[in-house]
């Protein structure tokens, strides 16, 4: 939601405007003038340590070329978005564009069958009760169609339908499979089958609860009280619901109304709106009952639904309702658009496939080795490969990644970030791009006048850090002058004079609302000043004069009446004759000096984007205007010329606080931050250029400090760009990949249409975008976007409900808290899963021995689901109060999947691969396979898996990092896995060799352990080696035992792991360890646990284990422990010499100083601790 340009400032600056952004004249080339397609080029060089064109050194002194490259991939699109694309270029043209605001008053209330009374509008007739009601049938309730929502139980269901959950309830569902095969030796196992069924419902069950929780909190923000509006029907005027009314119906509505249709204005009086939520335009705007703009968006006698009266009052036609409104067209835009899965999602989904595509193959291999091995016994081998099927599922991680992000939401939340969807959580730290528009996210929404120049002297109006110029106070010359002119030729309020000046709310437009908030605080006695110079005469601001008159009793050595005059600068000056240079009234006739320093400090202001006013004031002689004077607006016995300039203000809608030091923070974390605005591009740039935002010089600022045509700077020269939003419609596939290589962007005067689409152009190379936004007219960008970031107080129900994310406080410095906790928990996440599925193969190993070699299984189902379910899951969730290793280090690095040349075209090649389309190297085109059927998509697919080009496309080096690549899955699988397996099986047998039973011997009677000697059971015959004779009861307990001891292990080798796991960029010991206190309790809760399990009379029976374990087994597992430990720390040093982690260079002239502000928090914060 974005501002336009005061007209004040376009008149003077429009052609300014246009040659600094590039904007040809009308009815010229709107086509930016691209080169050919430019691109960083980067040969022989590691492309996994590329840093993200948005990243680069911004020196405005850099002399670095980027060299010109061949064609990149254009945008690939799948048929559903090409299908998309066409139905809304349809429908724009199926559109029934207003006419309304072209056509006379009576013509449209002809149109529309009602009565209005042009001369006197409060007693026009309306349409009748009768007609009323008919049209209603006809035309629906004046509502927007609200969007589809899914029944609870349908939500839930898609939850637990997730692939991880369904890869839960088939392994659970094979569980019981098993008891077809051997009810009796599996019964045990329906246990474990119960459990992983029921873990897939409750993780289901989690997802959907923290879902319903924000839903219900969101639901509470919006606005859900039936509105009221007041129409007249019969000829009376009456307060009806706003849903009740029809095309016809004539609508009375003033300050403070919300507009509750669209409606041509018929009669107006002082009348303005804000349309900022709908257009962008945060100015208010004159509604009257006449109009000379051919677009309905500009037209001077439309209202259009939801947008508020800020002042006068007016009568309308209703001309549509419901969905036909301007509001109901952008609404319904947004429901066209689809969320994109969010990248946790994709690479949740992609690990499941791998651990099923592992499970399943392992199963089948070792089924056919398992039957030769058991004397072809079917029975045994479906058995065992069941079992390891499941063996291989981390039942725990579910359940974990869930908590994890449902824990990191609840952080956020306490940062004032609402997290709609649990998986926005981990999307926020993964952007690469953050599209923010301007007004009310980077800006107040407040205007407030920033300098003064009176006197011929130029003033700030406030102390700001490296200022130039002197503050103006009441002592300077010229200053309390125009500071009267601020108080009392206004005709702004205050809500309430009862309370301090900052708990007042100002009723008027924001021009006005600045100036009154300045002059406060520096008048003393300011609620007097209307009682102490009372005004008798005044001529509003109209669009005609474009300046406000006030005549007031203020007292003078020549009279008693001073004329105060305020507006648009050039209009203001040509009314004055003298100019303003002392105290008391002192002033010279105007001369060429006076008007050469009138431009250039009028220029100077408005090329900063500030809105500029021009003040001039006139001492009455009392002579000719005595005291009790009457002045007439007909018979215009008023001056209206030879005033005294007096000086001009600037005002500004400013930064918020802490925005630039959050913007610096985004670049410095390799973010790219572009600004989608419905502003003047200089307005734009100039607060981009305040904000971090934009640093280089455009094409235009090197053409103009090369004194040579714009043409003729390369288009490699510049780094930034300004883009206005009639040239966007117009741009090519080059056009667009040359702004994105640009390290700054903003894109002004854009609409709706135009933000969706630099949404999806930004994600077609591969970006993850964010989007920031408040009003109805972001929300098709909010919902298209990786991630929608929605505001809650200013934002509109509409944006509020496309978003995936609600900043509470409308503070856009909260993204950046947010940024750094979705970087955290995915660095978190991943060593939570390399913890976890680092157990999966001493589980797997025992359970292959066991058939393959064979030995006594060495753990038994029960225990591994305890292992999965119990300690693991515990230490699991401690990952997620891990702190970062380094302090800001995660927001030095580049985001975890930086958007290069390189990987663009990667991405798009998968996306040609994905939508079986083909690339034309001759003519740069993507070619779609149109007109093909189910069938023959699906043999191109099954095709695809048979050739090179899919496989080594498969396995390419995206440049990104992944939650479960290959180190990850090798240290869970080859490197940590078997040490692991290793100290277990050491644990295992150094217990039986104690007990008398050598590996051998435990060889032996595992081979005999069916009939008829029934080793290890309680029917066991008795086993005799050189150490004795072990009955069936020994058998058992020496068996029990060593069981205990490999679960134990497990748990002793995972406390290590867990550790070992920590660290990426430090060795795994040191301060670090000790910085999660959760780490220590999951240890000491993991540890009872397992104490519990083992060692606890009567549990033993349960879990197959023995209280005659002895502490001292424990050194064991505790040395492999050590083993652990070091070879994590050795393997730290070898990446650090192999693969260096590479930081984001610095950003050069990022200024994240501390405000003013800012320091005077910080030094109330310090007082307030002394």
């Amino acid at each position: 939601m974005d501002e336009k340009l005061d007209l004040t400032v376009q008149e003077s600056s429009t052609t300014t405007g246009n040659e600094t952004e590039g904007i040809p004249p009308p009815g010229g080339d709107h086509r930016i003038q691209f080169a050919v397609t430019s691109r960083p080029e980067h040969k022989n060089e590691d492309t996994s340590n590329f840093i993200a064109p948005g990243r680069r050194s911004q020196s405005v002194a850099s002399g670095t070329r980027r060299p010109m490259s061949i064609h990149s991939i254009p945008p690939v699109y799948t048929e559903k978005e090409r299908k998309r694309r066409k139905r809304e270029e349809d429908e724009e043209k199926k559109a029934v564009n207003i006419d309304e605001h072209l056509l006379g008053h009576q013509e449209v209330a002809d149109r529309y069958h009602t009565n209005i009374n042009l001369d006197k509008p409060a007693e026009s007739l309306g349409l009748t009760t009768h007609q009323a009601e008919q049209l209603l049938q006809e035309h629906g309730p004046n509502i927007l169609t609200p969007p589809k929502k899914k029944h609870p139980i349908l939500k839930f269901l898609g939850y637990l339908t997730s692939l991880f959950n369904m890869l839960l309830i088939v392994a659970g569902c094979l569980e019981y499979i098993l008891l077809g095969i051997d009810f009796k030796d599996n019964f045990p196992n329906t246990y474990l089958g119960a459990i992983l069924i029921l873990v897939a419902f409750i993780n289901a069950f989690i997802e959907f609860y923290q879902q319903y929780k924000s839903q219900a909190l969101l639901e509470s923000f919006l606005n859900m009280i039936p509105a009221k509006c007041m129409a007249l029907r019969d000829g009376k005027l009456s307060q009806i619901d706003a849903s009740t009314l029809v095309p016809g119906d004539i609508v009375y509505a003033r300050m403070g109304d919300k507009t509750p249709a669209d409606m041509l204005v018929f009669s107006a009086s002082d009348c303005k709106v804000d349309n900022s939520s709908l257009t962008g335009e945060s100015e208010p705007q004159e509604r009257t009952k006449d109009n000379d703009m051919r677009s309905p968006l500009e037209s001077t006698n439309l209202m259009f639904n939801s947008t508020l009266i800020i002042s006068g009052e007016a009568f309308g036609i209703v001309i549509r309702t419901g969905d036909s409104t301007v509001l109901g067209q952008i609404a319904n835009l947004t429901a066209g658009e689809e969320k994109m899965e969010s990248p946790l999602t994709h690479e949740i989904g992609n690990f499941v496939k791998i651990i099923a595509t592992i499970a399943i193959l392992t199963a089948l291999i070792f089924f056919g080795i398992a039957f030769p091995v058991n004397d072809n016994n079917v029975s045994l081998a479906l058995n065992f490969a069941i079992g390891i099927f499941v063996a291989w599922v981390p039942e725990g991680l579910p359940a974990t990644v869930t908590m994890l992000l449902t824990i990191a939401a609840k952080r956020m939340a306490g940062q004032n970030v609402l997290v709609k969807d649990l998986q926005g959580v981990e999307t926020l730290g993964a952007i690469t791009l953050l599209a923010t528009d301007k007004t009310g996210t980077l800006t107040r929404n407040q205007m407030t006048t920033t300098d003064l120049w009176t006197c011929n002297e130029l003033y700030e109006t406030s102390r700001r850090a490296g200022a130039e110029k002197g503050v103006a106070t009441i002592d300077h010359p010229g200053v309390i002058d125009m500071l009267y002119i601020c108080a009392l030729c206004s005709k702004a309020k205050f809500d309430r004079t009862d309370v301090p000046m900052k708990e007042r709310e100002i009723l008027g437009d924001a021009t006005e609302s600045g100036l009154i908030r300045y002059a406060t605080t520096q008048l003393p006695d300011y609620d007097n000043l209307a009682n102490e110079f009372p005004k008798v005469f005044e001529l509003p601001f109209n669009s005609d004069t474009k300046w406000h008159m006030t005549i007031h009793k203020k007292a003078h050595a020549n009279g008693s009446l001073t004329l105060l005059i305020k507006g648009a600068p050039e209009r203001v000056w040509a009314l004055c004759n003298r100019f303003l240079v002392g105290t008391d009234g002192q002033s010279e006739e105007l001369s060429a000096v006076h008007k050469k320093a009138y431009d250039e400090i009028y220029e100077g202001m408005a090329s900063k984007g500030n809105r500029v006013l021009g003040f001039a004031e006139l001492l009455l002689p009392g002579d000719e205007y005595p005291e009790d004077f009457v002045f007439d607006k007909k018979a215009k016995n008023y001056p209206l010329g030879n005033f005294v300039f007096v000086g001009l203000a600037a005002l500004q809608d400013p930064p918020k606080h802490g925005v630039r030091e959050a913007i610096g923070r985004c670049r410095a974390a390799g973010i790219k931050v572009i600004m989608v605005t419905g502003d003047h591009p200089l307005t734009a740039e100039a607060i981009g250029r305040k904000i971090n935002l934009m640093l280089s010089e455009t094409k235009q600022m090197i053409a103009k400090r090369l004194d040579k045509p714009v043409e003729e700077v390369a288009e490699d020269e510049s780094r930034a760009i300004v883009v206005h939003g009639e040239q966007i419609d117009g741009l090519t596939d080059a056009d667009w990949d040359n702004i994105f290589w640009k390290d700054e962007v903003i894109f002004a005067r854009t609409s709706p249409k135009h933000k969706l689409e630099i949404v999806r152009r930004a994600q077609s190379m591969g970006h993850i975008v964010g989007v920031t936004g408040d009003g109805v007219n972001d929300a098709p960008a909010l919902k298209k976007a990786d991630l929608g970031i929605a505001m809650n107080m200013s934002g509109s129900d509409v944006s509020k409900e496309a978003a995936s994310m609600i900043l509470l406080d409308d503070n856009f410095a909260s993204i950046i808290k947010g940024i750094e906790e979705g970087r955290l928990i995915f660095v978190n996440l991943k060593k939570s899963i390399k913890y976890t599925i680092s157990h999966i193969i001493p589980e797997v190993i025992p359970n292959l021995l066991y058939v393959i070699v064979p030995i006594p299984l060495p753990l038994s189902a029960i225990l591994i689901l305890v292992i999965d379910l119990g300690f693991e899951l515990i230490a699991a969730l401690s990952f997620a109060w891990d702190p970062p290793e380094t302090e800001d280090g995660l927001m030095h690095m580049p985001p975890r999947k930086p958007v290069t040349p390189k990987n663009a075209d990667t991405f798009r090649r998968r996306a040609l691969r994905r939508t079986q389309s083909r690339y034309d190297e001759q003519t740069g085109v993507v070619i779609p396979l149109e007109d093909r059927t189910m069938i023959q998509k699906l043999v191109h697919t099954v095709k695809q898996f048979f050739t090179k080009v899919y496989w080594v496309d498969k396995f390419e080096n995206t440049g990104g990092e992944v939650l479960v690549d290959g180190p990850l899955l090798s240290w869970a699988y080859i490197e940590i896995g078997m040490i692991e397996a290793v100290g277990c099986l050491v644990s295992f047998f150094v217990v039986m060799q104690r007990r008398g039973i050598s590996p051998y011997d435990a060889h032996i009677m595992q081979k005999g352990q069916s009939s008829p000697t029934n080793y290890w059971t309680k029917n066991a015959e008795p086993y005799t080696n050189k150490n004795g004779v072990f009955d069936a009861a020994t058998q058992v307990d020496i068996l029990a035992e060593a069981q205990s001891m490999y679960y134990w292990a497990v748990m002793t080798l995972q406390m290590f792991n867990l550790f070992a796991s920590k660290t990426r960029l430090t060795l795994p010991f040191g301060k670090y360890m000790f910085s999660n206190r959760a780490t220590f309790y999951s240890i000491l809760g993991g540890s009872a646990l397992a104490a519990f399990i083992i060692y606890t009379p009567g549990v033993e029976i349960v879990f197959g284990t023995t209280r005659s374990l002895s502490p001292l087994y424990w050194l064991v597992p505790m040395a492999f422990g050590l083993v652990i430990i070091a070879y994590a720390a050795l393997r730290i040093v070898i990446q650090r010499r192999a693969r260096p982690v590479k930081f984001n260079p610095e950003v050069v002239g990022l200024q994240m100083f501390p405000t003013i502000y800012s320091f005077r928090s910080r030094n109330r914060s310090v007082s307030s601790n002394n």
